[in-house]
Formats: C-alpha cells, structure tokens, sequence
C-alpha cells in the first residue's frame, strides 16, 4: 500500500521500539529492574527476564511478551508468582516499586534526531501524539531529554485514563483531543497491539516499523505498510 501523508492530519506513534529503540533502551532497563528485584541471585533475575520475554541465545524480547508490549500490571503479574513474599503481599507498593526502578535505570535511546523529525511534521500541519503501554511518567521521562513534551499536541500511558493497547481508547483520545477524524490518524508501532489500535480505531494507516521487537515478517502481514524506522515520514 502506498502511504500518501496528504491524506493524514494526525500521527500517533507508539513510544518504545517505535521513537525510541527498544533493546539499546531497554535491555540495560531490563536486567537492571530484575536484578534490583532479585536482590543479588543471579538465577532469579534470569528468570523474571525469560518470564517477561527475554531470549538470552538471541539477546531479544520476545514480539508479544509482557516486556515488549505490555503495560506495568501486566510485568507485574508476570513477574509476581516468582518473587519473595516479601515483596508480593502489597501489589501496588510492589508495582509503584517496579515502575520507580524502570524509569530510574531507563537511558532512551532514539531512533533518529526526534526534535527534527517533530518539528518537520508540526511544519507540514500535523498533529502529533504518543500512545505508550509505558506509564504517563515514565513516558515524560523518557522523551523530555528531547524536547518532544512541548512539540506534543497529546500523550498518554497505559494509567492516562483512556484504556490500554490493544484497544482503541488512547486512538480515539488523541482523535478528540486534536479535533482530528479517525479516518484522518496515522497511526505508526513495533508492535501487533499498536497495528490492532490502529484497526480498532478505524485509523486510516497502521504503520510497522522495525526499531523494535516484531519480525518484518510478522509485521507485513498485520500492517498496511512496514519502514525500518520513522524516518519514512521525511523522506
């Protein structure tokens, strides 16, 4: 399918492996979370991160898995059946725990010059949007160092109040926040939950890329169009 930007007036990206790349921000993120957890046992922090999704034979996250593309609640419970009870018997303090750990060690990493690539789409008309199964802060941690949070017309997490992915609540929130019809949104992800956003939404594109956990494969078979990564929209 050809992607003619003339037919959008919206792009809502995903955050991580999307403007962010995900294993360059991630896995440091990761094994540094699972071994604050596992308080110096080797063997537990390498089975929370396979239980989250991790693949230590190839160093990648599994497309799919709690960690590539699932919100705080679902790491937690991934993870909850294998810690102490010591840190189980409160699940809030233990998820407030994790999310604090996650973006204390997350160091983003972008895909590209994001500012630039911003600033070009804001001059072309463009409202721009971040959907993230991240939470809302630790999304603003991780693209403040970039100076996106002011070029943003709308950004939410999986705790913004609009529902999580796969769902089409945080779509259709960008849709009414920035007066703009679904039929007009592009919306563009690493991930099958952000193409089934996009679907769900009834958004005209569901853009791949591959900055981040999905096989080009996989993604080519769900997506309208899949790019290496977002710099497609400049070219």
């Amino acid at each position: 399918m050809t992607v003619d930007l003339t037919s959008v007036d919206a792009v809502l990206f995903d955050k991580d492996g999307t403007l962010l790349d995900y294993h360059a921000t991630w896995m440091p993120a990761n094994r540094a979370v699972a071994h604050a957890l596992s308080a110096g046992d080797e063997g537990l922090a390498a089975r929370l991160l396979a239980r989250g999704g991790y693949d230590p034979e190839s160093g990648r996250v599994r497309a799919g898995s709690p960690l590539a593309a699932g919100d705080l609640q679902d790491i937690v419970d991934a993870w909850a059946t294998l810690l102490p009870a010591r840190l189980t018997q409160d699940p809030d303090a233990l998820a407030a725990r994790i999310d604090a750990l996650f973006i204390r060690h997350c160091v983003p990493t972008p895909v590209t010059a994001l500012d630039a690539l911003f600033d070009a789409l804001k001059a072309r008309g463009l409202k721009l949007g971040v959907a993230t199964a991240d939470s809302e802060a630790g999304a603003r941690a991780s693209l403040g160092p970039f100076g996106l949070l002011e070029r943003l017309d709308f950004l939410a997490g999986y705790d913004s109040g609009h529902g999580s992915k796969p769902g089409p609540g945080q779509a259709l929130a960008f849709c009414d926040a920035a007066g703009v019809a679904p039929e007009r949104l592009m919306v563009i992800g690493d991930n099958r939950h952000d193409v089934d956003m996009a679907r769900a939404a009834r958004a005209r594109y569901a853009i791949g890329v591959l900055t981040g956990t999905t096989a080009a494969s996989e993604l080519a078979a769900i997506a309208d169009a899949v790019f290496e990564d977002v710099g497609f929209l400049t070219v």
